[in-house]
C-alpha cells in the first residue's frame, strides 16, 4: 500500500491529494495518508525514512520520494491504466 505524508494545510499535499482522487483510488485499499505535521510521528516517520523534513512525502516498498509533481507522475504510472 502507497504511504502518503502529508498535512491538510500544505499546498503541495493537496495537490497530490486531488491526484489520489482523479485516479479514483482507495483510501486503506490502495493509499493510506499519513499527517505528517512538525512534531508528529509521521514527520518523525518522513525524517527517518527520507533524510529531510518536507511534505508530501511517499514511500511505496523500495519507492521513496519527495515533490509533490514527482509524487503525482509516479501515481499516474503506476495507476492510471489499473484503474
Amino acid at each position: 500500500m502507497v504511504r502518503i505524508y502529508q498535512f491538510p494545510s500544505c499546498p503541495y499535499c493537496a495537490m497530490v491529494a486531488r491526484a489520489v482522487q482523479s485516479l479514483g483510488l482507495r483510501e486503506s485499499v490502495d493509499y493510506e495518508m499519513i499527517d505528517a505535521r512538525r512534531g508528529t510521528p509521521g514527520r518523525e516517520e518522513v525524517v527517518r525514512l527520507g533524510g529531510m523534513s518536507q511534505v508530501p512525502f511517499l514511500v511505496d516498498g523500495d519507492v521513496s520520494m519527495y515533490e509533490s509533481r514527482d509524487i503525482i507522475a509516479y501515481l499516474h504510472r503506476k495507476y492510471a491504466t489499473h484503474v
